[in-house]
């Protein structure tokens, strides 16, 4: 196999306790479904190759491609508020790490590539539905402008896996900032290892932060700039409905990007006790809880690095507590600004955010869409006359009626002319979202009939959410009843 991948892997060169060793369990028939050419542009790689017998080789865990220094790596984290000293990599393995066209270090990742000493009795193996959702719901949110990890390749095995039933097992090739989570610095602080936190703490900062190096209060600034990363892409995920739907501190990537795309959807019908994942039964990671839970985990975070912060205990927690504290503000800018910019408000003035919130409230009250209603508002707030399309939505359309009067009254005071703003808004509200059901007729479609054709379309649409694309209409509909009652699962 020719040397094609300009690894340098910087995370392989730290403790052995960090990770386990081995290599990906090979696979008896491996398929490519999809290479994302793109992204392998992006990160310095040769396309052509990848696609090849040898690309197809690595990327299926059947072949280690020269620099490449397969790793599984340690963490814990809390599952649903019940701390797990030991989680890791139990069906991924960390290939290396590259440097992209941009100077930035990226992870190249196989996911579903066989068991580790993390695997916890677990095969290590993915099925092809969780596999093609996590490719096109990470290309989706990238779409979006939504820090995430992205999907490089999507490669089926020829080997079939037993979840509830036998199903087709697959690989995705997952491309991150990094793969640090909280949970990773929850591993060693558990375990009373000081040192270990500190070189993690450290790497982290050389990576992601490197401003801060040789800065005295560099751990407490740290905690900070992970707080405002968290603030910023939880806002983000509510101004378009994303439910993640499993926010364990192992599943809270320190980089701010949005990782670990298991039980996740998308809201259709607004409602902000939504939940989706099957075994989140109390709703813990509830849409509208996502902001709470964020700074839970990060709260865990700070705990982690507290033996790094000032000698006196009380003067640490202090300190700790002051970067938390940035959490809040940041997650209020981007939300409220970015509610602004959805209902077309060049700037956020006072009673703005309840207007918004206003809107939110009879939304739920009235069933309607998240995505549609905004996406209509872009040609409400241009001429009244598209009014109709926005109040059909609602189960009182004179609910609406009411609040768009005051929304009027707003926007006389924004002196931009009307096209111009609408434009604007189109450039934030998408028309098209990974519609719950939309994923399920693809995923159906690729593991009843061998058919990807669904996959790809759906795909290519979702590389455009912000355009019209009157030609693919049926993908941004909302399903039917609403999408109530719809459920995901984690499929490990």
């Amino acid at each position: 196999m020719p040397a094609s991948i300009p690894f340098d892997n910087s995370y392989a060169r730290l403790p052995a306790r960090f990770h386990a060793r081995l290599a990906p369990t090979p696979v008896a028939g491996p398929r490519l479904i999809k290479l994302n050419r793109a992204l392998a542009e992006e990160l310095r790689l040769d396309s052509a190759w990848l696609g090849s017998p040898d690309g197809l080789a690595m990327l299926a865990g059947n072949a280690v491609a020269e620099g490449s220094e397969p790793l599984a790596a340690a963490y814990a984290g809390h599952q649903f508020g019940n701390f797990v000293p030991q989680l890791g990599d139990g069906r991924a393995m960390l290939l290396g790490e590259v440097i992209d066209k941009h100077g930035r270090r990226r992870d190249i990742q196989l996911k579903g590539s066989g068991p580790t000493p993390f695997s916890r009795m677990g095969d290590g193996r993915a099925a092809l539905g969780p596999v093609l959702r996590e490719y096109l719901v990470s290309e989706a949110m990238a779409a979006l402008g939504i820090p995430t990890t992205r999907a490089l390749a999507a490669v089926a095995t020829g080997e079939p896996v037993i979840r509830e039933t036998v199903l087709p097992g697959a690989i995705v090739t997952r491309v991150a900032a990094s793969h640090i989570r909280v949970g990773t610095f929850q591993y060693f602080a558990t375990r009373g290892d000081t040192e270990a936190v500190r070189a993690l703490a450290d790497h982290v900062i050389a990576r992601h932060d490197p401003e801060l190096e040789g800065r005295e209060d560099r751990y407490r600034a740290l905690i900070a700039a992970v707080s405002a990363r968290q603030a910023e892409l939880v806002a983000r995920w509510l101004l378009v409905g994303f439910v993640h739907g499993v926010m364990n501190t192992d599943n809270m990537s320190v980089a701010g990007e949005t990782i670990d795309y298991g039980p996740c959807a998308f809201l259709d019908a607004y409602d902000a006790r939504t939940t989706f994942s099957s075994i989140d039964r109390h709703g813990r990671y509830a849409y509208g809880q996502q902001p709470r839970i964020a700074l839970w985990n990060l709260t865990r975070f700070a705990e982690t690095l507290l033996p790094l912060l000032p000698e006196d205990e009380d003067a640490g927690v202090k300190e700790a507590e002051a970067a938390l504290a940035t959490f809040g503000p940041c997650f209020d800018a981007a939300y409220r600004g970015g509610l602004a910019r959805k209902l077309g408000l060049a700037e956020l003035r006072e009673g703005d955010a309840e207007l918004a919130g206003d809107l939110l409230r009879v939304m739920a009250e009235n069933q309607a869409d998240h995505t549609l209603t905004f996406r209509r508002l872009c040609a409400a707030a241009e001429t009244s006359d598209a009014d109709g399309l926005v109040r059909d939505g609602f189960v009182d359309p004179t609910a609406y009626d009411a609040w768009s009067v005051r929304w009027r009254s707003r926007l006389a005071e924004d002196p931009r002319d009307p096209a111009e703003r609408a434009s604007a808004m189109r450039a934030v509200n998408p028309a098209f979202i990974p519609r719950n059901h939309r994923i399920e007729e693809m995923i159906e479609a690729a593991m009843e009939r061998d058919d990807f054709a669904p996959f790809e379309t759906l795909l290519a649409v979702l590389s455009r959410p912000y355009d019209d694309q009157p030609e693919h209409a049926r993908y941004a509909e909302a399903p039917e009843g609403g999408g109530v009652g719809y459920r995901t699962f984690c499929g490990t």
